[in-house]
C-alpha cells in the first residue's frame, strides 16, 4: 500500500534532536488496520518513503499521545531536502511488509 500526505515536520525535545511527521488518523488506522497482529517491536512498521528527492527505508512508530504513527525524519533527509521545524512537508509513504 503507498499514501501520500502533506504534514509539517516537528522537533521532539527531549534526549537529542529528534524530527518526526505525524501521519493523518486516516492513514493511520489504515496502516493500523492492515498491519494488525504483524507490527514488530513497539508496534513499528516498516515503510520506504521519499520526500522530495530523498527515498529511505525506515519505521513508522505509534504515539499514544498522538494517536497517530510518527516518522522520523533523520538529520540526513532534513538537510538534503532543507527542512526545519514546522515546515510542511510532502510525504510518500510505502508499507514495505506484505499486507
Amino acid at each position: 500500500m503507498r499514501y501520500s500526505f502533506t504534514e509539517p515536520i516537528w522537533e521532539h525535545h527531549g534526549d537529542g534532536s529528534w524530527h518526526f511527521i505525524t501521519l493523518p488518523h486516516d492513514v493511520t488506522d489504515e496502516i493500523d488496520e492492515l498491519t494488525e497482529g504483524r507490527q514488530r517491536g513497539f508496534g513499528s512498521v516498516r515503510v520506504q518513503v521519499t520526500v522530495g528527492g530523498t527515498t529511505w527505508a525506515t519505521s513508522i512508530f505509534p504515539d499514544s499521545k498522538a494517536g497517530s504513527f510518527v516518522l522520523p525524519v533523520k538529520k540526513a533527509v532534513r538537510t538534503t531536502e532543507g527542512l526545519t521545524d514546522g515546515d510542511p512537508v510532502e510525504v510518500d509513504l510505502e508499507l514495505l511488509d506484505p499486507v
